[in-house]
This record gives structure tokens, sequence and C-alpha cells, in this order.
């Protein structure tokens, strides 16, 4: 039985329709039930298919008096069709209208089996995020494929539930497919909870972002800060290819002495190849030393200066604080992108933490890693990027933002389409972001609203069929939204699932007036908050033994790529990065314990039989602690030094050379942390020297 029709079309315009309602008694209860709402699903039967339209305006032209009839009117955008079987029903749902309606024809509500298939869709296709809001029985889906690859936008105003909307679509897609690639930024370490053990959650603690990944714009930023200061980036574009170059022959060649000119023309400011800070101010001391006048040292002095202040910045330690410098580019893809996925699909990257003024600068290169992640990958593991409060880092106002970071999200949203990178926006100010970057996004999931100029630029990306449902962002309430573009099958207002309360991300608003009936002002909660907020300033600090397993495998993945047979690079195009690792006799696992006991032995015979490299003294030898003094024993301090019972005086160190940077353990005590890990850098960076 369907059900009856409510009245007959008397205008069609295009992709619009004027639906006339049939004149009902006040005092039949039938009536109430037959007056459609605003966003009602509608059928209208033609002769070769069911034409779907949604209500998007309800009006009385003429208001009646007394007894009078009055005329009732329903706008519809018509929205699509349901073909129709060999047995005369409903089967496929198509976008679009191929069959207008006539005048006269008649219209009614849509059953449960037409909305079912209109909103359900293809179950392999499709995943669930919640109900829809005219029948909650039937679930609002979404098409994974159309909404990934040609990105989507969750808006809405503070607290409307942003957070949890998109943790809800996140997991739904995750629950389907389990070897995903996601990368979430999070500004507010907040989503930590939502996915649990599936996330390889990154914080600053944890992040390892060495400087050398950094493009030259990235590099100038965190170098110099500021771009009027042309004579300290001109020196950057000169020195920082010496450096990358200098880095190159030590490792191609670590015995050989160095020579004071470098092949230079392999590498450019940009090419993603390892280079050390200390070569870096060692340049700049060589350039300054053959400068003449003393008004052309202030840019040198300046520079090095801000170089070594970032060095012992704490905060900076993901950037600077590696023990050794080797090419961890793998290392580093890995980790954030998943490959291999290992039961975690997506990667939180917490951002709370980072010093301020370079935020935009890791968000500029995890972006921009993203997009050459999947165009040098040709697609095959395609990325999805989330990016939490994005009007941080696409603004409006060209004057605002880092441009690097704002080039990097746009190259996404206008290129990686194609290449199988997809970009997710999360904002509470649409029209503070680069309509650029929102017009990109084919799929909008919009909160409720309240400022007019969000409203309008909403409006703005909806198709005409679903303006009508725009008049409800004021008043959506918790948990709704509207849905529409290429990954809904209509334009819909829907519900949102809820999810479980240990799945819930850190967003909730903060409930006072239960918070204050009670003291919590004990010295204990102070000094806990003390602790982590002095934490925060600490960052990319990982114990020896874990940066000693990452240069391990880092040494491990490039046996495994020198097994490889090599391939001719390509006229006109520059060398990988993976063509100045040093070259490695075969794939076997590093024993940590056995290189240390061979490191002793090449110490000893390489000091009696080699004098001392002149190269300049690397970032760990640099700080180094000196080795706490021994305290005399009784007998020493009982008998002079010099007398007849006591030893004799030590001679004199010879002038010739300094000692070595190094210290021997006292006998007893356990070798030092600093030796063994110098030990362990010194062996897995020495060139292999065939027996």
């Amino acid at each position: 039985m369907l059900p009856r029709s409510i009245g007959r079309i008397a205008s069609v315009t295009g992709s619009k329709a004027i639906l006339l309602l049939d004149a009902v008694s006040e005092n039949d209860p039938r009536s109430r039930a037959d007056r459609p709402e605003m966003g009602t699903l509608l059928a209208i039967d033609t002769g070769a298919a069911t034409v779907l339209a949604t209500v998007s305006a309800l009006s009385v032209p003429l208001p009646a008096h007394g007894s009078e009839q009055e005329i009732r009117i329903a706008e519809l955008g018509l929205v699509g069709e349901l073909s129709r079987g060999a047995d005369g029903r409903p089967s496929n749902f198509h976008r679009g209208t191929t069959t207008y309606p006539t005048l006269g024809d008649r219209a009614r509500f849509a059953t449960r089996h037409e909305l079912q298939l209109t909103y359900a869709g293809n179950e392999t296709e499709t995943v669930r995020i919640g109900s829809i809001r005219q029948e909650p029985s039937i679930p609002a889906t979404v098409r994974v494929d159309e909404l990934l690859g040609k990105h989507f936008a969750v808006l809405g105003t503070t607290g409307t539930g942003k957070s949890c909307s998109t943790a809800l679509i996140l997991r739904a897609i995750l629950e389907r497919n389990p070897n995903a690639h996601i990368v979430l930024l999070d500004p507010h370490n907040e989503y930590a909870t939502a996915f649990g053990a599936r996330a390889e959650v990154i914080s600053p603690r944890t992040l390892q972002l060495p400087l050398w990944l950094l493009n030259f714009e990235e590099a100038v930023e965190v170098l110099v800060g500021n771009v009027e200061h042309k004579a300290e980036i001109e020196i950057l574009q000169d020195l920082i290819p010496l450096a990358k170059a200098r880095y190159g022959a030590g490792r191609l060649s670590a015995d050989q002495p160095k020579v004071r000119r470098y092949d230079s023309s392999r590498f450019t400011v940009d090419t993603p190849v390892p280079y050390r800070i200390s070569d870096l101010t060692n340049l700049i001391d060589e350039r300054m030393g053959k400068l003449e006048s003393r008004k052309d040292l202030t840019p040198y002095r300046q520079l090095k200066t801000r170089i070594e202040t970032l060095v012992q910045d704490g905060r900076y330690g993901f950037m600077f604080g590696s023990v050794t410098v080797y090419d961890s580019m793998s290392q580093v893809l890995s980790r954030i992108f998943r490959v291999p996925v290992d039961g975690k699909p997506i990667t939180i990257l917490e951002l709370t933490g980072l010093p301020p003024e370079v935020v935009n600068v890791v968000v500029s290169v995890l972006c921009r890693m993203a997009f050459d992640f999947a165009l040098w990958g040709e697609g095959k593991i395609p990325v999805t990027l989330v990016c939490e409060e994005a009007h941080r880092y696409v603004p409006l106002n060209p004057e605002m933002g880092f441009e690097p970071c704002k080039r990097a999200i746009a190259k996404i949203a206008k290129e990686g389409r194609k290449y199988g990178a997809s970009l997710c926006i999360v904002t509470q100010r649409p029209a503070e972001i680069d309509p650029t970057i929102l017009s990109q996004c084919n799929t909008v999931f919009a909160l409720r609203m309240s400022n007019e100029r969000d409203q309008a630029i909403v409006a703005s990306a909806v198709s005409d069929t679903g303006t009508g449902l725009i008049e409800f962002l004021p008043a959506l309430g918790a948990r709704e939204a509207i849905a529409f573009g290429d990954g809904v099958p209509i334009p819909v207002r829907i519900k949102f699932d809820e999810l479980p309360s240990d799945a819930l991300p850190r967003s909730t608003t903060a409930q006072f007036s239960a918070k204050w009936q009670e003291s919590l002002g004990d010295e204990g909660f102070l000094e806990a908050v003390i602790e982590r907020w002095r934490a925060a300033g600490v960052s990319g600090q990982i114990d020896s033994s874990t940066q000693a397993q990452q240069l391990a495998d880092a040494v491990r993945m490039s046996a495994a790529l020198s097994a490889q047979p090599e391939r001719a690079p390509v006229a006109g195009h520059a060398l990988p990065e993976t063509a100045v690792r040093e070259p490695v006799a075969e794939a076997q696992p590093v024993d940590r314990e056995a290189i240390e006991r061979e490191v002793g032995e090449f110490f000893l015979s390489r000091r009696a039989s080699e004098p001392a490299l002149s190269d300049p003294p690397c970032e760990e030898q640099r700080v180094f602690p000196a080795p706490p003094r021994r305290e005399p024993s009784l007998r020493e301090t009982a008998t002079p030094s010099g007398s007849p019972d006591g030893p004799p005086p030590l001679a004199p160190l010879a002038r010739s050379e300094p000692p070595p940077v190094r210290y021997a353990p006292e006998p007893g005590q356990p070798e030092r942390q600093s030796s063994a890990r110098m030990a362990l850098r010194e062996r897995l960076l020495r060139p292999h020297i065939p027996r």
C-alpha cells in the first residue's frame, strides 16, 4: 500500500517544482499526518520512474478569512529518481532527474523501502554514521570512495560536536578499512582517546622531524624567522648545499682526508638529504674568516647565534636533539604514514607543546610530505590528511599564516585526488578559511551555526536542491548536521550515532557546577600541574636505546636497498636520496652488544696506527659533559705527591695532539651511556671495508 497523495504538481522549472497541497479539514485527524515538513522526502510517480523531491519551502500566498479555503503550497527540489524493475517496483536510486514530473502529477510521502534504497545504498561501498531525521530507522550512510577521493569538511560552531562527529566518521571508515593510512593533525591533544590501540600517537616528546627534511622556505622560517633578513637568507642558500655535500662526502669516504672544496652540484637547498648543524656552523666560521670588513660579519654572527640558541632550546629537540645524524627518512615516513600498518591505521600528531613559532612549519612539512608520498608512491598507498582547526593554517587573510603551509594544503586540495592524497577540513569558522580550499571539499557536514557569514559560506557550496536545508543550521540539535555533496546520496538532515563513553575525544565542555562543588586546592595537585606544565616545554627527548634501534633500522633498510640492482638515473633528474647512503655488504640483524665490543678493539688499533682525523667536531662530541673528578684514596691523601713512599709525580701531557673526547670507565663501573652511544655511532657510520 502506497501512502495517499497530499497534492498535485502546479509548476515545474528546471530542478524545482511547486506542489499545491490538498485542502483538508482542520477537524480531520489525518490532516496533521498529511502535512509535509521542511526537508521531507516526497515521491512523484511518473510513467518510467519515481521522481524524488525534498521540501525546501512552505507558504500560504493568500491566508483565508472565515470559512474560505486557503491555498497552501510547497516548494520542492528535485534530487533524484528511482528506476523500476521488471516487477514495477523501485530498484535503484540515481542522482539527478531524467524524467520530469508533469503538471497534475500527484505527490506522496516516500515509503520506507524507497527511503532505504535512497539513503542506505550499497553496503559494500558505504559505512553508517547515523540515521536520517525523517525516519530514524533508516541509516545515514556515506560513500567512502566519494567522501575521501573528493575531500570533505566538517563545519560547526564551538561546542556543537565537531570533534565527536569527525571521530565517528573516521572510526566508521577504519572499521570497514583496517589497513587505512590516515594522518590527523591534533592541535588540542583530544583525539588519542577516540581511537585507542588503533592509533599511533606522536607527541612533541616522541616526534622526530630532523631539520634536513625541511625545504628551504621552511628552514628559513626556523633558522632566520624574519623574511626581511635578506643577507642571512642568502647565506643559508649558499651554505646548506655545501653542508649536504660535506656530509655526503664524509659518508662515502670517511677515511679519506677532507678537502677544502665540495661538489655541491648534486644537492640543492630543497634536496631531502642529511646534513649536520655543526657542518653548517663551521662553514659560517670559514666564511667569516675570509671577510675583511667587520660590517659584513654581522649577518653571519646573527645567524650563527640563532642556530646555537635553537640547538640548546629543549623545545626544538624534535628537530635538533638527535644523537646522530643519519638518513632516517624511511623511518619518518614509515611511522607517520603507517607503512606497514601494524594494526595502527591512523597517526595522531599532537601539536600542543610545540613552539608556537614553528607549528605552521611542522604542519607545512607534514602536508608537503603527504602529497609527495602519494605522488612518488604512484597512488599505491592512498593517504588521508585530517586538518583540525584548519583556519589556523589556511586563513583567508593573506597576511596571516605561513605561505608554504597554505600552498601545501592547497596542492592536496587541488591535485591530491589524482595521486591518492585526500583532505579533511575541520573548522569552526568557515568564513575565515581560504575559499579556494573549502570549494574543493565536495562533501560537507554542516553542524549548528549562528553566524551569518558562516551560513553564507555553507549556502554557497550547496546545490539548488538543498538550499532549503540551510535554513535549519541555526536550529540544529545536538549531534545533528546537514550533509550534502558527493559523499551522500542527496542533501539530508542526519543525526550522528553516539560514540561509546570510552571513545569520546577530550573535548567535552567543562562541568563548572559539578566541579565547583568540591575543593581540590591541595599541594599534591599543584605539584602535578607544575610537573606537566614544565614537561610540556621538552620535546623530542628519546632515550639512547631507542635512537640506537632507529639507527640500526636505518642501516638494515639501507642494506636491503643496496642489495637491489642499481638503476641508471634519468637524464635531467636528480639522484634519489638513497644514492648517498653508504653501501652495506649484506642485510643482517644488528647486534648492538657485539658492535660495542668490536668498537673497543677498533679504537685501540686506530689510535695506534692512524693520526687523528681533522674533521670538525660533530654535535654529539660538543655536548658531552666532562668526567667527574675521582675522590683521592686514604693513601693518596696521607702521602704527598713526590715523597719517597708515594707514587712518582705524573708527567705532563704532550701538546702535539689534544686528548680524545671519549672517556674510559672507572674500574668496576659500567661504561658510560655517552661512550656506548658514540661507539655505536662510530661503528654504524664507518664505511664497510671488504676483508
